[in-house]
């Protein structure tokens, strides 16, 4: 992917965001906006959303939030707050949107989240119901549970003892800044309590929600949590699949998403 980035305005300072159009000759064709994991970035998702919307036969739009990728890092010092999914929601992404004029009243995106990002889409459509299409959330949360805190324990361990650190390096300019600003926050002991339930009740569009059976960083309680309280959901449940279901299924998530576009 070709890599361009523009500047926003986030909570007073001026912020570097990585981005990159995905076949922006297709004109008139709906735009599917990729929202990234806790450990990802634009070059993590590697050619899996061309893939998907070649498939489709629609443009993407590709970024790496703040903290990510070659997007500004998080400063030393910095920790994501409690909120921190929220302000991605509410301040980053519709910042981004302006910045690069993308008119989400006139013509709403289909946001397609994974993990934190899959939260930041759902906060996202609950807050702006009128500027989403739909919506395509994979391994998402809507409330911590064990298995997640666990994993992320895990984690944390492979960062200081394996190669991880350099494997992310291949993705972040500054691979700490990502890490330690998603693991520090995810095992702060007053996030167990968080929770949007509540809050995507106020989603009005169409929702595909995907989850690999055997996901280590959450239970299929997510997916079917955002069903009860967004009428409508199609749930997936992805056999053979852990947490990043673009990576051990694509095929059948690309085939998955095919069909639930059909019906948009």
């Amino acid at each position: 992917m070709s890599t361009s980035f523009v500047d926003i305005d986030w909570r007073g300072r001026r912020v570097r965001i990585e981005h990159a159009w995905l076949a922006p000759e297709r004109r008139g064709r709906p735009l599917m906006v990729f929202l990234h994991e806790g450990l990802g970035s634009l070059s993590a998702w590697k050619d899996f959303p061309r893939s998907l919307v070649d498939a489709l036969g629609w443009r993407g739009l590709v970024y790496s939030r703040p903290g990510y990728g070659r997007s500004t890092p998080r400063a030393a010092q910095e920790a994501w707050q409690l909120d921190f999914l929220h302000r991605q929601a509410h301040e980053v992404l519709p910042a981004l949107l302006a910045a690069l004029d993308i008119d989400t009243a006139a013509d709403p995106p289909v946001l397609f989240g994974h993990s934190d990002g899959a939260s930041i889409a759902l906060l996202f459509a609950a807050r702006f119901p009128r500027r989403v299409r739909a919506l395509v959330v994979v391994a998402p949360h809507i409330v911590v549970e064990d298995l997640s805190v666990s994993s992320i324990a895990q984690a944390r361990e492979a960062y200081l003892t394996t190669d991880l650190r350099d494997r992310l390096a291949r993705h972040h300019d500054d691979p700490d800044s990502a890490f330690w600003g998603w693991n520090d926050i995810w095992l702060h002991p007053p996030f167990r309590e968080w929770s949007i339930e509540d809050e995507i009740s106020s989603i009005a569009c169409p929702v595909l929600a995907v989850q690999g059976v055997d996901d280590q960083y959450g239970t299929l309680a997510q997916v079917h949590g955002i069903a009860r309280r967004v009428p409508g959901t199609r749930v997936v449940e992805l056999p053979d699949c852990r947490h990043a279901a673009h990576k051990d299924q694509p095929e059948a998530l690309i085939a998955a998403v095919g069909s639930f576009a059909k019906l948009l």
